[in-house]
C-alpha cells in the first residue's frame, strides 16, 4: 500500500466508482491496494469505511511480485474530519488526502485549501 501516489501508478485505471456522495466531504484518502480482480468492489481491511475505488481496464496487468492488481481505494477513518469535525483533523489534514473534486481515473487528486485547510479556514475567510 502506498499513500503518496504518482500518475504513472495509475495508467490501468478505467473508471472510478464512488459508493457514496462526495458532494460534502472535503477530502477522501486514497492508497493503492493489492486486488485478486480488476473490476467491482475490493475487499476492504481498514478501520472506517471505503468510500470508492477504481477499476482497471480489461487488459490491465499484474504486479510481478505479487501475481496481483494494483487498484486505487478512497476511504476515511473513524477519525477524519468528516466522521469527528472537531477531532485530530479538524484543520489539516493527512499526507494521503486529496480533494475528491479532482479525482479522475488515471490522475492521482489534488490537495486544495478545502482539502487541507477545512472547517476552520472557511471561518477565518468568513
Amino acid at each position: 500500500m502506498s499513500s503518496m501516489l504518482q500518475d504513472n501508478q495509475l495508467t490501468d485505471e478505467e473508471v472510478v466508482v464512488w459508493l457514496e456522495s462526495t458532494e460534502n466531504l472535503d477530502y477522501v484518502r486514497q492508497a493503492l491496494d493489492k486486488s485478486t480482480r480488476r473490476r467491482g468492489k475490493p475487499r476492504y481491511e481498514r478501520d472506517g469505511r471505503m468510500i470508492g475505488y477504481a477499476n482497471l481496464m480489461p487488459d490491465a496487468g499484474k504486479d510481478p511480485d505479487s501475481g496481483l492488481f494494483e487498484r486505487r481505494t478512497f476511504f476515511l477513518l473513524p477519525h477524519d474530519r468528516p466522521n469527528d469535525p472537531s477531532g485530530p483533523y479538524e484543520v489539516g489534514a493527512p499526507g494521503e488526502a486529496v480533494d475528491p473534486r479532482t479525482i479522475s481515473p488515471g490522475r492521482v487528486g489534488m490537495k486544495t485549501p478545502r482539502s487541507q485547510r477545512g472547517r476552520a479556514s472557511e471561518t477565518v475567510a468568513s
